[in-house]
């Protein structure tokens, strides 16, 4: 849904699957958007993580699978992304993650754009990688500050939905999606003042502490905390 998640999604994929082309791509990249678009289509095989810039307008051959990982925030635009695969006579299948309380997006598909589905049994023995993505934030604060960045953009751009009787943020399990984007603890923002959440359990480091792997960037924290001491 935002190009935040994209950025800490993209980099996550990277480390959990190797021999596979990982590739991100979402509007903010202006310039790196068009070779990374022709770069993915001569691939043989690989993962494109994106947001609704790649929904219509364009064309990847033998596209086999589309998952729609947060619902769009229009009808339409689930078609849209739908159509990337199965194109001109070929196969091809789409899915959308929904949580049980959005169950009714699929009635309002339905209806809306006469677009039929059908329910997809969870996956038995998925592995469980949330503490790998959470070791990798205490050993990268560019991990971290990704992960804080892309838990801030979903939670402000689900607020927005256009289906907001469907998606409704005061239903939102805060502490299931702070664990869902393995972060280290609940970042400051506007929608959870004055919220508890018993169920989530921050890291006992001091986030402070957790330093860039990249040490130019390093090396420019250093002084900007030395100079704000």
């Amino acid at each position: 849904s935002t190009c935040a998640c994209v950025e800490y999604y993209g980099k996550a994929l990277e480390s959990f699957i190797k021999q596979v082309k990982i590739m991100s791509i979402h509007g903010k990249m202006k310039h790196k958007r068009n070779k990374i678009f022709t770069e993915f289509r001569k691939l043989p095989g690989g993962i494109l993580v994106c947001t609704d810039v790649m929904a219509r307008g364009i064309d990847i051959p033998e596209v086999h699978w589309v998952l729609q990982y947060d619902p769009p925030s229009s009808a339409s635009a689930f078609v849209h992304r739908c159509g990337r695969t199965a194109r001109i006579g070929n196969v091809g299948s789409a899915l959308v993650f929904l949580l049980p309380m959005e169950e009714s997006y699929i009635n309002f598909l339905s209806i809306n754009q006469k677009c039929p589905m059908q329910e997809m049994k969870p996956q038995a023995n998925v592995l469980d990688l949330l503490p790998k993505l959470k070791s990798m934030a205490l050993a990268d604060r560019a991990v971290f500050e990704k992960g804080m960045k892309a838990f801030v953009s979903y939670v402000q751009a689900y607020a927005k939905h256009e289906c907001n009787l469907i998606f409704r943020i005061k239903d939102l399990d805060f502490a299931s999606l702070a664990r869902g984007f393995a972060l280290l603890k609940m970042p400051k923002m506007p929608e959870l003042r004055g919220k508890c959440f018993p169920d989530f359990t921050p890291v006992t480091v001091n986030t402070d502490s957790i330093s860039f792997k990249d040490k130019n960037r390093e090396k420019q924290r250093q002084k900007k905390l030395e100079e704000q001491r």
